[in-house]
């Protein structure tokens, strides 16, 4: 087969197309490995920069075209945008995204043309490339290698570094693979590769047996309020009251639990145009020792900004707004240019301001609660840092505008992942699914059934402890990605030196 021929690319937007097969709601997590195999078999040093680049820009199209459909559905029925428009500004976006994913493989080229380049070198400049699409242009780290894994024994690996450390070892794994096909006869590259499986796969299990954090004996019972507002009606003002009302009923008869959760954004205006409806919600909070916590736009009238936020009802003053904003969902870049020429650019939650990358407990009993807003929890680096301390992770969405794709699955995958990799049970609450209670060994022990209005009742005690990944982040693993491909870099420019 030539490189090439049209079935030689097709056969690499395939591979890529089957990739997200790997994580939720397939689970079929050998598509990760033979994808990531398929793609390290058609990169060679000895290819320019432009080919490397190429094939891996064709791969990764595939990845986000396949993984990332729920954007269309997010753009077009919630978005107002023509099924032609939003289906063109789904394939720019992947488009982009895959340019991202790609950029760091133009390194291979300059690498020697030695076993090592394609055994460590290309796992590295894979991790490099996972960890700059979740920096570059405020980040997209979704469909990461290693949420493939959040079910099976390599998930005892995430307490030490993170879902990128999952990414890492199945992208070493995948290396191997590709060099045994390149070099058939190579007898002990067999039998290491099978050494490197036995010992990722082991170590993953045996890791899985360390006791990370304990219970702190604090049990609390907590409501998680599902209402399942039509997203069309949330910000209706001849909706609000029926809005309030069906709060109200909600939650009026679990009072006297330690705490009830709404989700994002579900207050259908500015707390200070329903401060009637909350006063009478915090004087009975107050009454039955109930503690709330709100999703809700909020407005800071001393700098005409608006904030996406979580506060407690009953002490107004606890307030988290969230700082990691979703680009064109939260606020537009190119504003000016933007808002106004395109209906979408003019959501309700379209022109909101970042806040403070600032760590914030909301106290429930003796339970310290770390917040995270929708997007927010799948950045692992930024919810172990902000959970430190902390004994329960809270997340709240609103996962309507994903509809019926698979997107919310993907997301709660990954908020599953947060709960393994820091050893702490976290909560999720959403407008219409998916809600539950995630154990600090990241199974979902209760859930509510999706696009139904329900109140899911768990009782859940906060953990104490730190992992490693709680401590340091992705931090590792990025470094020894970097010394990795710095290393081959330089051998190669010492290779030049000497002809």
């Amino acid at each position: 087969m030539k490189n090439s021929s049209p079935f030689h690319w097709l056969t690499i937007l395939i591979s890529g197309a089957l990739y997200p097969l790997g994580m939720a709601p397939f689970n079929f997590w050998p598509a990760v490995l033979i994808s990531l195999t398929v793609l390290f078999t058609s990169l060679k040093t000895t290819h320019s920069a432009k080919q490397n680049f190429t094939k891996s820009l064709v791969f990764g199209f595939g990845i986000f075209i396949s993984g990332a459909s729920w954007i269309y559905v997010s753009i077009h029925e919630y978005g107002f945008l023509a099924a032609p428009i939003a289906a063109f500004a789904t394939v720019l976006f992947c488009l982009f995204m895959s340019i991202l994913f790609a950029s760091t493989f133009l390194l291979f080229s300059f690498m020697p043309n030695k076993q090592a380049s394609y055994l460590f070198g290309l796992p590295s400049i894979f991790i490099l490339s996972e960890c700059f699409r979740s920096w570059a242009f405020t980040g997209f780290p979704w469909l990461y290698a290693g949420y493939s894994h959040t079910d099976t024994w390599l998930n005892g690996w995430a307490p030490v570094g993170g879902v990128v450390l999952l990414s890492y070892l199945l992208a070493l794994i995948s290396s191997f693979s590709a060099q045994i096909w390149r070099e058939r006869q190579n007898k002990s590259l067999k039998v290491n590769f099978l050494l490197l499986v036995l010992l990722i796969s082991l170590g993953g299990f045996f890791l899985q047996q360390v006791k990370w954090s304990s219970s702190n004996g604090e049990m609390i019972d907590v409501v998680i309020i599902q209402p399942n507002i039509n997203q069309n009606d949330k910000w209706s003002s001849d909706k609000r009251t029926q809005i309030l009302k069906q709060l109200k009923d909600q939650t009026v008869p679990y009072l006297g639990k330690d705490l009830i959760i709404w989700p994002e954004a579900t207050l259908p205006n500015i707390p200070q145009n329903l401060s009637s409806f909350l006063a009478g919600m915090a004087t009975a909070l107050e009454l039955s020792q109930t503690a709330l916590l709100t999703g809700a736009i909020t407005y800071d009238s001393n700098t005409g900004e608006y904030f996406n936020s979580v506060i407690s009802i009953e002490d107004m003053t606890s307030k988290y707004d969230k700082f990691h904003l979703v680009p064109f969902g939260e606020y537009v870049p190119l504003e000016n240019f933007l808002r106004g020429l395109i209906k979408f650019f003019d959501l309700p939650m379209s022109s909101i301001s970042s806040g403070k990358d600032k760590k914030l407990f909301f106290n429930v009993s003796k339970n310290k609660i770390s917040p995270n807003i929708c997007y927010e929890v799948v950045y692992a680096n930024s919810v172990a840092r902000n959970s430190r301390g902390s004994n329960i992770i809270l997340t709240v969405s609103n996962d309507a505008w994903f509809g019926k794709s698979i997107g919310p699955k993907q997301h709660m995958q990954m908020a599953r992942m947060r709960a393994i990799e820091n050893s702490k049970p976290l909560l999720r609450a959403t407008n219409n699914g998916i809600s539950g209670l995630v154990s600090h060994k990241g199974v979902l022990t209760s859930m509510a059934p999706q696009f139904t209005r329900s109140e899911l009742v768990v009782s859940v005690a906060g953990h104490v402890g730190e992992t490693p990944f709680s401590r340091l982040q992705s931090t590792p693993i990025f470094i020894i990605s970097i010394i990795t491909c710095v290393i081959l870099l330089w051998q190669k420019l010492k290779l030049r030196s000497h002809q």
